[in-house]
This record gives structure tokens, sequence and C-alpha cells, in this order.
């Protein structure tokens, strides 16, 4: 059973209520981290206003923390403790809706996505339970979609999912994410049509990745253009492969995976097997042809009954640094990705809601603030699980969402 917030505090010894006291929002996007992504992306506003960019960057990301609120309530929200503290002048109210959608406009989607990209940065300790095999840390990419609201400007942008009378009732917009499994942060993201596939929107996610990585991925993110494009960032990879990928053995390894190869598309059949036979002679290749992998093959029957074949290939080539079977299990937490999804579909966004700004740009901007309110959240869990030896992903994300909703609303986390 996942430990709550509120459980773990007496072993934390008010570390977490220290956090959460300086508010969840600018511990984590501090004031400084505020203004130099302001001043990269030009956004600063030329006069004095009401509501300059600082404060609708956070108030774009607290839109994530309370998605079913009014554009209007989430600022009283934001601001209703610091006008009782006297922290704003006396004849300050809050903007109308319109007012605000004026200054999200006027802030445009590029310091959101800038602020993601600063500071959504990998969470785990060398020491953390569950985000580490060999060194590696675990990530995982996938992708997901989010409705939008049905309006003109985001039809064009962002298409429907079907076509005719099978066509999604609102317009889709595509995400594809690189999460931590030790931890559900995601750590990267890229921004689509629905039109756009999977594949093509996880190439651009290779900015992300660093070398110490051990990246998962599912079958149907397999390509060998793809493949090659994330091993080339010096990361490990472990994807799975589908029946339908041509795989060339070249020899057993002692821990029952094998060595093979993957090729290039369009080679013939012969040409495979002149490529296999010399890998087999210990010959060059030549990697324009084939990549050199190494096969892991497994069934879970306590999940597939049937005893469906799981194949994985990676780039971790020697058995004795990660033998087949801890790879194998470590390939399971390709899941944690979909789960990480999850809590922001289902948790902060609730099942069925829809991203409701009605122009493109600010649909974007919202998805930005969407993904950095759970990363907040997230931090915030791997700092109180970190002392107490808790595995951060076993950490109530939910439990997290209530203490933070009420620390944002009981101690506003920015100044005017």
């Amino acid at each position: 059973m996942a430990s709550s917030v509120s459980e773990s505090l007496p072993q934390l010894s008010g570390r977490l209520i220290d956090h959460i006291g300086l508010g969840v929002l600018s511990a984590r996007f501090d004031r400084d981290l505020l203004e130099e992504v302001i001043n990269r992306t030009g956004c600063r506003e030329k006069r004095s206003r009401r509501l300059p960019a600082h404060v609708m960057i956070r108030y774009v990301i607290a839109m994530g923390l309370f998605f079913d609120e009014s554009y209007d309530e989430v600022m009283r929200r934001l601001v209703g403790s610091l006008h009782r503290l006297g922290s704003w002048v006396d004849d300050w109210q809050v903007p109308t809706a319109s007012a605000i959608t004026q200054a999200r406009t006027r802030l445009g989607v590029e310091p959101v996505k800038a602020l993601f990209e600063r500071a959504a940065v990998p969470l785990a300790d060398p020491g953390a339970k569950g985000a580490w095999l060999a060194r590696r840390r675990l990530c995982a990419i996938d992708a997901t979609s989010f409705d939008v609201a049905d309006t003109a400007g985001n039809v064009e942008r962002f298409g429907r999912a079907g076509s005719g009378p099978k066509a999604s009732a609102y317009p889709k917009l595509h995400v594809a994410a690189l999460a931590e499994c030790g931890t559900h942060a995601i750590v990267g993201a890229v921004l689509g049509s629905c039109r756009t596939g999977e594949r093509t929107l996880a190439a651009d996610l290779v900015t992300a990745v660093d070398p110490d990585m051990l990246v998962l991925a599912d079958a149907g993110l397999f390509s060998w253009e793809l493949f090659n494009r994330y091993a080339d960032t010096g990361a490990d990879l472990a994807w799975r492969v589908g029946a339908s990928v041509s795989i060339g053995h070249v020899r057993w390894l002692t821990d029952g995976s094998y060595l093979a190869l993957v090729y290039r598309p369009g080679l013939t059949a012969d040409r495979r097997r002149r490529l296999v036979a010399q890998a087999r002679a210990g010959g060059d290749i030549g990697a324009d042809a084939a990549r050199v992998v190494r096969v892991v093959e497994y069934t879970v029957p306590d999940r597939n009954p049937d005893g469906e074949l799981i194949a994985v290939v990676t780039t971790i080539l020697d058995p004795h640094e990660v033998p087949a079977l801890d790879l194998a299990a470590a390939y399971q937490q390709r899941w944690e990705e979909e789960s990480a999804l999850g809590e922001i579909k289902t948790d902060l966004r609730g099942r069925g809601e829809v991203l409701r700004s009605k122009a493109p740009d600010l649909v974007e901007q919202q998805m930005w603030g969407l993904l950095l309110a759970p990363y907040a959240i997230r931090a915030l869990l791997v700092d109180a699980a970190d002392p107490a030896g808790y595995d951060p992903d076993r950490m109530s994300f939910t439990q997290g969402i209530r203490v933070v909703r009420r620390q944002v609303t009981d101690q506003a986390a920015i100044t005017p």
C-alpha cells in the first residue's frame, strides 16, 4: 500500500512541512529562475502591469493544480491570503477572466515551455530505491493525448482523432513524454497534433536524454531510425519489439539472452543472411546496414496465461553487466511512465475533463503548466521519501495534491 504524505511526516523531522511552507510553486520555481526564463525568452512587459510575466507563469502552473476551477478563482486562491496579510496594495482586486486571458496571451507559450525544459530535471539521487539499474537511471518514453476546447483554431492546429462520423468529439493535443521511472517525474516532453505519429514526436525527445539513462520503450515506438537516434545519445536502451521486426540471431550468451542484428529497412533476405554470417565470423557489418543488439526473451505467465513471448532488444551487450533476469525485471518499470501520465490525466485534470483554453497557443501554454504542476509535487514527495528511506513512487500522489492545494491556498506562493 502506498504511504501517504501524512504518514511520512513523523520520520522527516518537519522537512516536508518546511518545503510546503515555502509554497510548492515558489520553492521549486523560485523568482531567480523565473527571471532567467523571462529574460531568455524576451517576454518581459514593457510597462508596469497588474499581472506581470512572473506572476502569470506561476498562475499557469496553478491552473494545473486547480484544473477544475475558473480562471479568476485560481487567481483568488493564489493571492487571497497575501491580500489578508497586507502584501498587496489595498485597491488591488482579482482580475477578471478576460484580463487574465489577455495576460496569458501576452505571456505566450515559450516562457512556460522554457521553464519546464530548464527546471524539469531527474530527481532520484544515486541511492534512491527503484530508480537505478547498474548505475543507469531508469527512464521510459510514451505518448498520450488530451482533449482540448472545440474551437476552429484548435481543430486546425491539433486535429481530431479519426475522420468523418467516427471523428473524435474534441480536438486532441498529442504529448510524448520522457519519465523517470523511480519518481514518476516527467523530465522531457514534446507537444503536437494528434495527426503526428508517436515516433515522430518521440524523435524530438532525444534532447532530454542523458548518457547515464537506461531508456525503456514499448513495441509501438520501435523503428530502426528511432532506436539508433536514441542510442546515439550515449544512453542505453531496452525496447520491446514486435513479431514483425526481423532479428538475425548471432550467438547465445551465458544468461540465456543472445546477440543479434536489427536491420535497416529495405534490405533483401540475402543481404541479411550475409550480414549475420559476417557478424558470426567477427567481421564488420557496417553501421548503416545493421546494428548489434542483445535480445532478452521471456514470458510472464501470471499476467498472460497464453504465454505471449516478450522480446526486448538492448544496447547493453555484456550479460555480466546486466543479466537477462535483471533486464526483464527492469523493463517492467516501463509501466511507471503510464502511471505518471495517468496521474496527470486522472488525478490532476480529472477523468474526461477538457483543456478549456480556446486558442492553440494557450492550449500549449496550459499543457506546459499541467506538466510543471505534477513535477513540483513529485519533487516534494522525493524530498519526503529520501530521508525516510521510502521508494519515491510508492508515495501517494493524490495525498500530495491535497496537501499542496491546501498550502497554496493558505500560504500564497507568489508576490506582486
